[in-house]
């Protein structure tokens, strides 16, 4: 009975915590837009992706700016030669300005579909540099060498925690690893021990713990530039 109490116990347990990491990811391309952990890591992953390809086409759209393009037409030459999912932004941000949403109500869509800080002052140089006419050349130029030293940097941090994050993941899995490998070689000391009701609580504490710690490394070594 205890045993079998313990399986279901552990089911559920496993169930939830499936349920959480995987509830509201759609299936499909693009931004998740949901609230649980996998999505939100999908969408920092593209979005990720989105701020490495940014300092690319921020000269993509210098060179066609000099050569004596339109803004529109730079946008166009980003979604030609970009890779994803830069290309695919623009491209939804050209097709709402054919159906005849405004530049600056299309540029802070795109802004807010992303959630890039680094879009958001690209979004802002462009718009204040059509108020006021500046250069646009020159601020893409300087925005795309701020970025690329911040991508330096947070490379750098990386590197440098890469041990912690290693350390973390050992002292997390190792526990369970342990406990498998022990019942795997002496089942006749585990399994009473895991059907009874303080090997349960045990077990329970030792997650409990195990999540804890991870978090508070996970913490220490998370560092934003």
């Amino acid at each position: 009975m205890i045993l079998w109490l313990s399986v279901v116990l552990f089911g559920l347990c496993f169930a939830g915590i499936a349920w959480y990491f995987c509830a509201g990811v759609k299936i499909k391309s693009g931004w998740q837009n949901g609230e649980s952990p996998l999505a939100r890591w999908l969408d920092q992953r593209r979005r990720d992706k989105f701020n490495e390809q940014l300092p690319e086409a921020l000269a993509t759209m210098s060179n066609a700016l000099r050569a004596g393009f339109s803004i529109s037409q730079a946008f166009d030459s980003v979604v030609a030669q970009g890779e994803k999912p830069m290309c695919e932004e623009f491209a939804i941000l050209q097709q709402q300005l054919r159906i005849g949403m405004s530049f600056e109500d299309a540029l802070e869509s795109m802004s807010g579909r992303v959630g890039s800080d680094d879009l958001t002052l690209v979004t802002t140089a462009i718009l204040i540099s059509r108020k006021t006419g500046g250069n646009v050349t020159e601020i893409f130029d300087k925005i795309s060498e701020t970025i690329r030293g911040r991508m330096r940097i947070e490379r750098k941090v990386k590197t440098m925690t890469a041990q912690g994050r290693m350390q973390g993941i050992i002292v997390s899995v190792m526990p369970l690893f342990l406990g498998v490998v022990m019942t795997v070689m002496k089942p006749k000391l585990m399994l009473p021990f895991l059907c009874s009701l303080t090997g349960v609580a045990s077990v329970a504490a030792v997650i409990v713990l195990i999540t804890v710690g991870w978090l508070i490394i996970r913490k220490i070594i998370k560092i934003d530039v």
